[in-house]
């Protein structure tokens, strides 16, 4: 690891070391749906909506039981609900029939399921079930790019980059950090770069000012 990267996860680390995902949940079942509802949508409207599906479908057998309409009664607030729905009631019914109500130990699993790709796979893997991942959303992409984390031009590579010039006990924790970053500080359209305590070590900065 250079000196530069170094002092970036150090100024991340110490400025948002400790925090977690921002959905609500209460198994490794409901962090998943959260996560799958996640896309195209964001936390706040996703917590929303799962607290009355988690309150009437707790379980993945619960959640498999519903109907089609009823589920996207549940979910159309968020983006992509129709898609959503199907793929929400398949996984459950999966994980209810074939992993007694919990989630898949492996990512090569989690992709096999409706709706789940790489980057659901790695979040739930981290979280709970403790497996050294970086899970790369837009957040992460758009920060780590920015702040020469990672130099790719598409989500797989910047995971693989991360993976990297990150330590592997800390990737975990590095992609909460760069997702709280991205939704803090490092926004899309208007950084505030002014404000940003990475401002000295950041090339995106240096660029944007030249």
């Amino acid at each position: 690891m250079n000196k530069q990267i170094h002092t970036i996860l150090s100024i991340l680390e110490n400025v948002y070391g400790g925090t977690e995902t921002a959905l609500d949940y209460q198994s490794p079942f409901q962090l998943l749906i959260s996560t799958m509802l996640a896309a195209q949508s964001t936390d706040v409207r996703v917590n929303i909506v799962t607290k009355d599906l988690f309150r009437d479908c707790p379980t993945a057998e619960k959640m498999a039981a519903l109907s089609l309409d009823k589920m996207e009664a549940y979910i159309k607030t968020v983006g992509l609900y129709h898609t959503k729905a199907k793929n929400v009631l398949a996984t459950s019914k999966i994980l209810a029939e074939q992993y007694n109500g919990d989630v898949p130990d492996t990512r090569e699993e989690f992709v096999k399921l409706p709706g789940v790709g790489r980057k659901t796979a790695n979040v739930v893997l981290s979280i709970a079930k403790g497996v050294p991942a970086i899970a790369v959303d837009t957040h992460v992409f758009r920060v780590s790019n920015r702040l020469g984390l990672a130099k790719a031009q598409n989500v797989l590579d910047t995971e693989k980059q991360l993976m990297k010039n990150i330590p592997e006990e800390k990737w975990s924790d590095a992609h909460h950090w760069l997702i709280w970053h991205g939704r803090k500080i490092c926004k899309a359209r208007k950084p505030l770069c002014g404000t940003c305590p990475l401002a000295e070590v950041c090339p995106y900065k240096k660029k944007a000012t030249d």
